[in-house]
């Protein structure tokens, strides 16, 4: 017995003795910024409205601005500026919009007066079933493994637009993201929130994804991020320069535009780069196979859309979330907003309960059209708007969310019941602000909108976060959008092979009177349609000019399940801004609403960047929220 305690106490000096010495080498490890670079960062500071008479662009961040400016400077339209913008945010807002990021857009011809919609969002892989999810014992897609990388979508996107829509090369609208790539830019105040880690946090993401350590943390887990010190991305730029060789040898060769393109195309979804996907997924039992490569394409579709007043309101099909904002509106069109007072609290109320009537409706029946018989006509009529405003409750909050409506009576087909009546599927009771990532919960999305000198215009909403593992050498995130797919077989959003997710992001365009009036969109989960349509309203409504419209105190309700696994739901909880708490938030309380307090200008409530076009000068009018690092800027 003695002699076990003997080596019992000499094991403890031992240990001991061990975590000494690594704290002391820890202590000793470089952990200061390598290099701080000058930067002005606009990030929480009050902007300027942007104004100009030919073009605008508003992006994510002052580069993708700067990125898009060059383009249309050189020749180029809002999409080629677009393309450039979003290779720019893949680069300088890695965090929340990293490249292959989804890529859902809305395109605008000004020679043919129309809006177009572009399904970039990637589909489940061929292998990927809910009954091999639940075989390996999961009741939701976990968050955090590579089983849930969705196809990647953007450079099938970024192809589609510039074949269809472009007039220059990949070549040339990538050079400003190579450069950015390869010398490097300051960490901004966003870009450092989102990465905010403590040492076990970034100690247990080495563990788990060494290679994405090594791309944010340069391999030096122990060393945080530094405000401002300069971020490189070797591994993208090398994949970026790659795939423009790509193209830069067929067109050397004598090939045509088109043909580049292809070739860049190809070179991701059925060259090396596709070589390298299906290598780690077959290290880590991963599902995507060169077949789910060779096969995905994304496609160019009609948007679905609604009316306020003389306002069209555009939004991608209902693979996203976007149909939320139009339906809305019409529920709020027939009410007297303005004379309640802006963010009053009886508007507030108003507003809440229609974002509730149609995030129910959301729930209950979008999907992806593909493989979901969706009544969408019967949701953006107008009839069906006025029986869904009629379950309006007023002075009195709902407490939990609304039951949806039956909108197969408002369209040409035999009348059915609602999806969520069929399947009523399981409510999770739970807290949005709990952690259920490694990553500060500030993480999320990206945007850019480029309306150009001949009236053309881009509206596109990149994201995917760096949870699950990167692609070695490559630099490339194949994100974990897959968690935004059900496991509930009978759910709108349920998970099959080849299908897309109900997908968050969703941009926006606006035509008034038949005329382009504003492209705009937002990162923010769930809260994207609700901050769309808070800032649209401040401008037709309350006639706000865009920057006020962005900048002054918003809301947000989350009496439905979100949009992320595992779909966690807190009945009839509401939350504020300071400010707005401090004005109305007793009277919101007696309605019934329970409350969460933000600080202003919280990026939790959204960062909505506008392009807005004065149709009687033609002027381009640009804004850009202060909640996050976004930058309005035209010539």
């Amino acid at each position: 017995m003695k002699k076990f305690k003997q080596i019992l106490k000499i094991t403890g000096i031992v240990f001991l003795s061990l975590v000494a010495v690594l704290f002391v080498i820890y202590l000793l490890l470089p952990k200061s910024p390598d290099e701080i670079m000058a930067f002005d960062d606009p990030y929480r500071t009050e902007r300027t409205i942007a104004e100009a008479p030919e073009y605008m662009a508003s992006t994510g961040t002052p580069w993708a601005t700067d990125a898009a400016l060059d383009i249309l400077e050189q020749g180029g339209n809002a999409f080629d500026a677009g393309v450039a913008a979003l290779l720019a945010i893949n680069v300088t807002f890695p965090a929340p919009a990293s490249f292959t990021s989804v890529a859902p857009a809305l395109l605008y011809d000004s020679e043919k007066g129309e809006v177009v919609s572009y399904a970039g969002l990637g589909t489940a892989p061929a292998a990927a079933t809910i009954e091999l999810f639940k075989s390996k014992g999961y009741d939701d897609i976990p968050e955090m493994s590579i089983l849930s990388q969705l196809l990647p979508a953007s450079p099938d996107a970024i192809i589609a637009i510039l074949e269809e829509y472009g007039t220059m090369s990949f070549t040339e609208i990538s050079e400003a993201a190579i450069t950015l790539a390869e010398e490097g830019f300051p960490v901004h105040g966003q870009f450092l929130a989102d990465l905010d880690m403590n040492l076990l946090e970034r100690a247990g993401f080495a563990f788990l994804m060494p290679y994405n350590v090594e791309v944010y943390l340069s391999g030096e887990w122990w060393r945080p991020l530094h405000h401002k010190e300069r971020f490189r991305q070797p591994d993208l730029a090398n994949t970026l320069q790659r795939m423009a060789d790509a193209e830069q040898d067929v067109l050397r060769n004598g090939g045509t535009r088109e043909e580049g393109l292809r070739a860049v195309r190809d070179y991701f979804y059925e060259g090396p780069i596709a070589d390298a996907i299906v290598a780690l997924h077959e290290e880590k039992d991963g599902l995507i196979t060169y077949e789910d490569l060779a096969n995905y394409r994304g496609h160019f579709e009609d948007p679905i859309s609604g009316t306020f007043k003389e306002y069209q309101i555009f939004a991608n099909d209902t693979w996203n979330q976007g149909g939320v904002v139009p339906m809305a509106l019409q529920i709020l069109e027939e009410i007297d907003l303005k004379s309640m007072g802006h963010n009053s609290p009886e508007y507030v109320h108003t507003v809440l309960q229609a974002i509730d009537l149609a995030m129910a409706d959301r729930e209950a029946y979008f999907g992806d059209p593909r493989f979901v018989d969706v009544p969408i006509e019967g949701l953006l009529n107008k009839e069906y708007a006025e029986s869904r405003r009629m379950a309006l409750t007023p002075d009195t909050a709902f407490g939990e969310m609304p039951p949806p409506g039956n909108p197969w009576d408002y369209q040409d087909v035999e009348a059915r019941l609602p999806v969520a009546a069929i399947s009523n599927p399981e409510v999770k009771p739970g807290s949005h602000e709990t952690s259920r990532n490694i990553m500060n919960s500030q993480l999320d999305t990206s945007y850019l909108s480029v309306v150009d000198g001949k009236g053309n215009a881009i509206s596109l909403t990149p994201s995917d976060f760096p949870m699950t593992p990167m692609i070695p050498g490559t630099g490339i995130n194949l994100g974990n959008r897959m968690n935004q797919f059900r496991l509930d077989p009978d759910h709108p959003a349920a998970l099959e092979p080849g299908k897309r997710p109900r997908l968050t992001p969703n941009p926006s365009m606006v035509l008034k009177n038949g005329e382009l009036f504003l492209s705009y969109g937002t990162p923010g989960g769930d809260m994207q349609p609700q901050a769309m349509i808070q800032v649209f309203l401040n401008i037709v409504v309350f006639d706000m000019d865009p920057q006020e419209a962005v900048s002054v105190p918003r809301f947000g309700s989350y009496n439905f399940p979100i949009s992320f696994a595992p779909n966690e739901y807190d009945p009839g909880l509401i939350k504020l801004e300071e400010s707005l708490y401090e004005e109305v938030g007793d009277e919101l309380e007696r309605m019934g609403y329970e409350i969460e307090v933000l600080r202003d200008w919280h990026n939790e409530f959204g960062s909505v960047l506008t392009v807005m076009i004065d149709q009687e000068t033609g002027n381009k009018i640009g804004s850009a929220d202060p909640r996050e690092v976004s930058w309005a800027e035209g010539r």
